[in-house]
Formats: structure tokens, C-alpha cells, sequence
């Protein structure tokens, strides 16, 4: 995509109201060309959930510095995606992002499975390696330990007490 888009996503309140929505998480633009009120509407999708709002596309509902769905709809293939960044009480805004961003590709995932195999393993050997040391030192002791910092979404922490 070659611009910058923020879309205003209303009715939230119809659905799931804002629990759904979190600052960074990202949300699939769908355009609904079912849609019998709105022939120009992009429905918000998360899976599991389905949809958990629509692209405002109305003066009263669009907020300054957000784009319609319907200046949206031409610029998006049939779907999209748009990451959360601000959370009203009635609204969501949302940056929209380049697919090629968030898709992978077959050799990514491929890539990213092989990486997570071995990172495991390097886990479960600190891990031991760790627990063998504390029960030398000391067996009535407990120790916190972070052991992965460089990945805090896979970081294993906890207490050892022996």
C-alpha cells in the first residue's frame, strides 16, 4: 500500500464491544459485498470471533484523520489488514497495513517451525542446566529465573524451589 491509512471501526457495540480490541493487535478488513445497507462496507474480523465491527463510513461516524471504507474500498483487494491503536468508548482506530506484512510465506513458516523446534530445546537444556545448580547450592532456597531474554513472548519464567 502505498499511502498511510487510519480507519475509524464503529458498532462496536453491536458485537463484542471493546474487549476484543487491544492496542497492537491485528484485526482482518473484509470487504462485505453482501452487505445490503452498505455496498462499499469492510467488515473488522478476528478469527473465532468473526465480525467485531465495521470501517465507519459516514460523516457522523468517521473520525478526523481516518479514512471512510468507502475512499478504503478501492485501495484494499478483497481484504485487508489494520492494527489497533487507539480504543475509544465507542470506536476503535486502527492503522491499515500491507498484507505482504503480515502473511508469511511458506518458506517463512517453514523457517519460523525450525527456529521454535531448536529454541525449545535450547529452553529445556538451560532449564535442567539451571536446576542441577540450584539443587547444588542450595535445596531449601528458591531462585527466580528469567531464562530467555531475548524473547520475552516465549520467555519461561518462574521460581525453582527445591
Amino acid at each position: 500500500m502505498e499511502n498511510t491509512y487510519f480507519v475509524t471501526i464503529t458498532g462496536i457495540n453491536h458485537y463484542y464491544g471493546k474487549k476484543p480490541f487491544e492496542i497492537g493487535r491485528i484485526v482482518k478488513l473484509i470487504k462485505d459485498k453482501d452487505n445490503e445497507y452498505d455496498k462499499e462496507a469492510i467488515a473488522a474480523y478476528l478469527p473465532f470471533i468473526e465480525t467485531i465491527g465495521y470501517v465507519a463510513n459516514s460523516v457522523n461516524t468517521v473520525y478526523d484523520g481516518t479514512v471512510s471504507a468507502g475512499r478504503l474500498y478501492d485501495k484494499i483487494d478483497d481484504y485487508a489488514y489494520a492494527r489497533v491503536m487507539f480504543v475509544t468508548h465507542t470506536s476503535v482506530i486502527a492503522l491499515v497495513l500491507d498484507k505482504e506484512d503480515v502473511e508469511e510465506t511458506e518458506d517463512n513458516r517453514n523457517k519460523n517451525k525450525t527456529t521454535s523446534r531448536n529454541h525449545r530445546t535450547k529452553i529445556t537444556e538451560t532449564a535442567v542446566t539451571e536446576k542441577e545448580r540450584i539443587s547444588k547450592a542450595d535445596k531449601q532456597t528458591c531462585y527466580r529465573k528469567t531464562i530467555n531474554k531475548k524473547n520475552p513472548a516465549i520467555t519461561l519464567r518462574g521460581s525453582f524451589c527445591l
